[in-house]
Order: structure tokens, then C-alpha cells, then sequence
């Protein structure tokens, strides 16, 4: 396959992971994490799907190479920085939405 045919089948396999992922409960949520990553931005979806990167790897999600060290803090604080006082349970609801797609995505997996 040529080099036309190789970007047509990872343009096509990144939009189908994409239309597949926004039909899973926090897929679009994981959609925004995935392209925040590629473009550089530190961001909630962002520091969420590095959170979630081996077990989103595995289920065939391309991800960057080089992810935010440290995932976790970072989220905290970041939610921490806008409400100090919703921080902890905004957190556990962005981890529940996270492992809500990683199951629902494990049952849809070949």
C-alpha cells in the first residue's frame, strides 16, 4: 500500500474509532480527552484519558506517546484551581464516566 493508501486508512480508523467512541456513555467526553492530547493541550478530558491510556490502549485507542506525568494530581488540581470545594467529587464523577466508557467499550471490543 502506498503512502496515499496508509494516511487513507489512519484517517479512516482514527473517524471510525471516533464515531464509535461518541455512541458510548462518555465517549464524547474521551473523544475531547484524545484530541486535546494530539494537539498539546493540558486539559480535564485530556488529563482524564491519560489517566485511563493503558486500558484505552488496549482497547485499540491511539493515543500519543508522550502523555502529562502524573495524570492524576494534575486533574485534581486543575479542578481544584476553578472549585476548591467540588473538586473531590467532580473528580470521582470524571473516573466514573472514564471506567463507565472503558466497560461499555470492552463489551463492544472484537
Amino acid at each position: 500500500m502506498g503512502e496515499a493508501g496508509c494516511l487513507f486508512v489512519q484517517t479512516f480508523s482514527r473517524h471510525y474509532t471516533s464515531i464509535m467512541n461518541s455512541a458510548l456513555p462518555g465517549g464524547d467526553l474521551i473523544d475531547e480527552g484524545v484530541t486535546d492530547l494530539r494537539e498539546g493541550r493540558e486539559t480535564i478530558a485530556a488529563l482524564l484519558v491519560a489517566i485511563g491510556s493503558p486500558r484505552l490502549r488496549r482497547l485499540g485507542i491511539d493515543l500519543p506517546d508522550r502523555l502529562p506525568e502524573d495524570p492524576e494530581h494534575r486533574l485534581y488540581d486543575l479542578l481544584a484551581k476553578d472549585e476548591p470545594d467540588s473538586a473531590h467529587s467532580r473528580y470521582n464523577a470524571l473516573i466514573r464516566r472514564l471506567v463507565s466508557f472503558e466497560r461499555a467499550a470492552e463489551c463492544v471490543s472484537p
